[in-house]
């Protein structure tokens, strides 16, 4: 045989070419593939069980506290004949801090507080509010104060430390010295958040002014119950 040319390599007889090969494993697997059983489908797990936990709805709850007839009962509403007021307010967010405070004093002012009444104190951020609302509540000369600020979210956990310790410190302020301080501090995720809840600076202002007056009605409850 010459050199350099191969073999020519001999079929025998009844072995299937390299093509014709191919042609039978593929029809073979065709065919598995039709002759096995279609998996059947999973049951569907009950809906409570599929769906997933709903969030809690952004909206408070609808209805009104109803107290049944019968039992004493002292509660304050939001006058402010012979009040005095303390407001102290962060300038960070200024533009957002600024509308609230202008909301309070338009609420004062319709309460019937006048302005020689109202002393606002301003500070840097939300984080000194808990010390300026003691203060004023310390000299004994408002009869509630209110807290304003705005606190929004960031890419840190400085939000949490802020709004926390503003919360637990303006909670401090009030208990340690029995005048009423109403929480008005926006804590959002965004700026949006926080214009849509401008209006919370009157609503501190009812709360403050509401608690003040059941402060005064338990003061002149004990007094009368003393010999």
């Amino acid at each position: 045989m010459s050199e350099g040319l191969e073999e020519p390599r001999l079929r025998l007889e009844g072995e299937p070419d390299e093509e014709r090969r191919e042609d039978v494993t593929e029809t073979e697997t065709e065919i598995e593939c039709e002759q096995m059983p279609e998996p059947e489908p999973e049951e569907e797990p009950p809906a409570e069980e599929d769906e997933l936990p709903r969030l809690r709805s952004p909206e408070h709850a609808a209805g009104e506290l109803r107290i049944p007839d019968g039992y004493g009962v002292i509660e304050g509403e939001p006058a402010g004949g012979r009040r005095s007021v303390g407001i102290v307010v962060g300038r960070f967010n200024g533009e957002l801090t600024g509308e609230l405070l202008s909301r309070a004093l338009d609420e004062l002012e319709r309460a019937g507080v006048g302005r020689e009444a109202v002393t606002v104190v301003p500070v840097p951020g939300a984080f000194e509010l808990p010390l300026a609302a003691m203060a004023l509540a310390k000299t004994r000369r408002y009869s509630c104060i209110v807290a304003l600020g705005a606190i929004i979210r960031g890419e840190t956990p400085h939000f949490d430390y802020v709004a926390s310790e503003a919360a637990s410190g303006l909670q401090l302020a009030g208990l340690e010295t029995g005048v009423p301080v109403a929480f008005g501090v926006l804590t959002v995720d965004n700026e949006q958040q926080a214009r849509e809840r401008l209006d919370k600076g009157a609503e501190a202002v009812r709360t403050a002014l509401e608690m003040a007056d059941v402060f005064s009605q338990l003061r002149a409850a004990a007094g009368a119950s003393a010999p």
